[in-house]
C-alpha cells in the first residue's frame, strides 16, 4: 500500500509499503478515509523532537472505516466509520489512573508511537477509536481531533460571560476554538466578543466570516478600538511563534489569561517584570482531556462551516509538497486533508 514514512528531520517520503498485519488482540485495522495535516506533524518533520521509531508513517487527525478487529474488541465491527484519539498512553501511571491520559508520563501520539493515517490503512488500538456518523464527510470527521484540541484550550482559558476574547493565530486550532467560541463548547455560544489576529489577513478574514468574529492587529490601539477603549483581559495564543506571544503579553489588560496552545519553535524572550506588574498569567493547554466525544457530538452540526475551513484536499502522493506550502506560509486556508484514495 502507499504511505508517506517520516525517516527522519526534514525527511519525509511517499513510499510503498506491505499493508497492516491481521490485528492482534485489542487492535483494530482500519482503511483510511481521510487525514488531517496538524502543525505538530510540521514540528516534527522541521525539528525531529518528538521521533522514537523511524521509519514511521505520519498522521495522528485520522477518520477511517472499521476493516477487521481483533480478538476481544467489543462495539466495534467492520463497516463502521470511526475517529481516533491520537494520544497513545500507558494506562498505568499516575495521570493515566487519574484519568490524565494527555498527562501520561510515556504519552506518545499516533503517527510517532505507532503508525499513524497518512496511508491507506492503519490498525490502532480499540480503545483510541470513537464511533461516528456513516454520512459525516470525512473530511469533517478527520476535524474531531483538533476540534478537540480547540475545545480543551476554550475550556483552560474560562472566559467569564461577557468577556472578550482574542484569538492569536488563525491557524487550525486558533480558528477552530474561534469557531468553538462563536459556536458554544456546549452548545451555548459565548456571549462576549471574539477577537482574531493572524499576521495572514486572508486567513484571518475567513475564519472572521465563518464565525462572526472580529479580525483585529495584534496592536494596542486597533484592540481598543474595538473593545471601546479596552484591552483583552482572555487571550488564546495558538501560533507558536514566541514574537507573538511577545506582543500578546504586551497588549494584555492587566490581570490577563493567555492559553498557551501553540507548538513553539525557539525559546520565548519575554520580560517577567511584564508579568508580574500586570499579575497575567499563563495557562498551558496539552492536547485535551475528555474533549474528543464532545468535539464528535458537536460534527454534524458544524458541518458546514468545518468544510468552509478546509483549504483544500490532496492525494498521498502530494504530502511532501504539501508540508513546503506549509511551512513557507502560503495557506490561506486553516486545514489540509489528505484522501488516501485519491488519484
Amino acid at each position: 500500500m502507499k504511505a508517506v514514512r517520516l525517516h527522519g528531520a526534514g525527511d519525509l517520503r511517499v513510499e510503498e509499503v506491505p499493508p497492516p498485519d491481521a490485528p492482534a488482540a485489542g487492535w483494530v485495522r482500519l482503511k483510511v478515509g481521510a487525514a488531517g495535516i496538524c502543525g505538530s506533524d510540521i514540528h516534527n518533520f522541521r525539528t525531529g523532537q518528538w521521533i522514537t521509531r523511524a521509519p514511521s508513517i505520519a498522521g495522528h487527525e485520522l477518520t477511517g472505516v472499521v476493516v477487521e478487529t481483533g480478538a476481544g474488541v467489543e462495539g466495534l465491527a467492520p463497516g463502521d466509520a470511526v475517529v481516533a484519539d491520537s494520544r497513545f498512553w500507558c494506562g498505568q501511571c499516575p495521570a493515566c489512573r487519574a484519568g490524565r491520559h494527555h498527562l501520561c508520563e510515556k504519552l506518545g501520539f499516533v503517527g510517532e508511537a505507532c503508525d499513524g493515517g497518512f496511508a491507506e490503512e492503519v490498525v490502532l488500538p480499540a480503545r483510541l477509536l470513537l464511533p461516528v456518523p456513516a454520512e459525516l464527510d470525512p473530511a469533517v470527521a478527520a476535524m474531531a481531533e483538533p476540534l478537540a484540541v480547540a475545545l480543551h484550550a476554550v475550556r483552560r482559558l474560562a472566559p467569564q460571560p461577557g468577556e472578550p476574547v482574542l484569538v492569536v493565530g488563525c491557524g487550525p486550532i486558533g480558528g477552530l476554538a474561534a469557531l468553538a467560541l462563536a459556536r458554544g463548547r456546549d452548545g451555548v455560544p459565548h456571549d462576549g466578543p471574539v477577537l482574531v489576529a493572524d499576521r495572514n489577513r486572508a486567513r484571518a478574514a475567513l475564519v472572521a466570516e465563518v464565525t462572526g468574529a472580529r479580525s483585529v492587529a495584534l496592536d494596542a490601539g486597533d484592540l481598543r478600538a474595538a473593545l471601546d477603549g479596552r484591552l483583552p483581559a482572555a487571550a488564546i495564543e495558538a501560533t507558536g511563534s514566541p514574537a507573538a506571544l511577545s506582543a500578546l503579553t504586551g497588549v494584555m489588560e492587566g490581570g490577563g489569561r493567555v492559553a498557551l496552545v501553540g507548538i513553539y519553535h525557539g525559546r520565548l524572550d519575554l520580560d517577567p517584570n511584564r508579568m508580574v506588574e500586570h499579575e497575567l498569567s499563563m495557562i498551558g493547554c496539552h492536547a485535551f482531556t475528555d474533549e474528543l466525544p464532545q468535539a464528535v457530538a458537536l460534527l454534524p452540526a458544524l458541518q458546514t462551516d468545518l468544510l468552509r475551513l478546509v483549504e483544500r484536499e490532496i492525494s498521498l502522493d502530494e504530502v511532501p509538497v504539501a508540508y513546503e506550502r506549509l511551512i513557507a506560509g502560503e495557506a490561506d486556508g486553516l486545514k489540509t486533508i489528505i484522501r488516501p484514495g485519491r488519484p
